[in-house]
């Protein structure tokens, strides 16, 4: 029995692409890969936060590529697809996880819906949505000439809640209050459309497409903040970024094999409460 599970997990002579690998989780999710097995291809769109990510995860794992890839713009993902093929490295393995998140700490623009501007709408979803449709029309295709693949959405548990707009304002009535934006929440739970689209799209090709619904990330967030946050959640707190490893490895795996077109959420139990 735990060879067969040590077999369906493991990823030894596959490849992955994780978009956004530079950001805190996008890491995270290599080393969930790397510590199985697979062959990861790095890419961001901020080379130099690309290249500090390769050097530290390269003081443990061989088996990384790095690569500078704007994911919304269809001339860049098509020179990483030649790029592979050039290689000849096939691809086994697509985490969309490449978005534009504002954060409450470093936030400075006024993301309040009436005055939310066009043009910062178009650049988050053209990130966060069309750059996933991209990596998934032109990888989930060579996956399907190849008769196999894993695409894995990085959602959010705001996929299926609306953010509480309490969580942001603060005590300090000097401080002009955050809103998390609309397109975070449009972008979301339009992953989570693009994920049931792509499971039945490539049904008799065996391209399986599932999403992970994480919940709130502990990442020196301001104490306030933390605590209305820890509040809305039954298990008292918030998650460590480590603790979506296991996570990714049975979605991008043969441990999910029979698992296709799902939401994962994995938010302390915010969402069922």
């Amino acid at each position: 029995m735990y060879k067969n599970l040590k077999k369906n997990y493991n990823l030894n002579g596959k490849t992955a692409i994780i978009t956004g690998s530079a950001g805190l989780l996008g890491e995270e999710h290599a080393i969930a890969l790397l510590d199985i097995g697979a062959k990861v291809i790095l890419t961001d769109i901020n080379e130099k936060k690309l290249n500090h990510a390769c050097s530290k995860l390269k003081k443990k794992f061989n088996n990384i590529v790095p690569f500078v890839l704007d994911v919304s713009n269809i001339n860049s993902v098509n020179k990483l697809n030649n790029f592979l093929k050039k290689k000849r490295i096939r691809v086994d393995i697509l985490i969309n996880n490449a978005a534009i998140d504002s954060k409450v700490e470093e936030d400075k623009k006024n993301n309040k819906f009436e005055n939310f501007s066009l043009s910062q709408w178009n650049n988050e979803l053209s990130v966060g949505l069309t750059g996933a449709m991209l990596c998934s029309k032109i990888f989930g295709g060579e996956m399907s000439k190849n008769k196999g693949g894993v695409i894995l959405n990085i959602a959010s548990d705001l996929s299926v809640i609306a953010p509480n707009q309490q969580l942001y304002k603060s005590k300090n009535k000097s401080q002009n209050n955050f809103f998390k934006p609309v397109t975070y929440s449009v972008i979301k739970t339009g992953l989570i459309g693009l994920t049931r689209y792509i499971a039945t799209y490539w049904n008799n090709k065996n391209v399986r497409c599932n999403a992970l619904s994480p919940g709130g990330v502990e990442n020196k967030q301001k104490k306030e903040f933390k605590n209305k946050l820890k509040s809305l959640i039954p298990l008292g707190r918030m998650a460590q970024k480590n603790e979506y490893r296991g996570a990714i490895q049975f979605l991008c795996s043969d441990a999910s094999k029979y698992m296709n077109g799902q939401n994962i959420i994995i938010d302390g139990g915010r969402s069922v409460w």
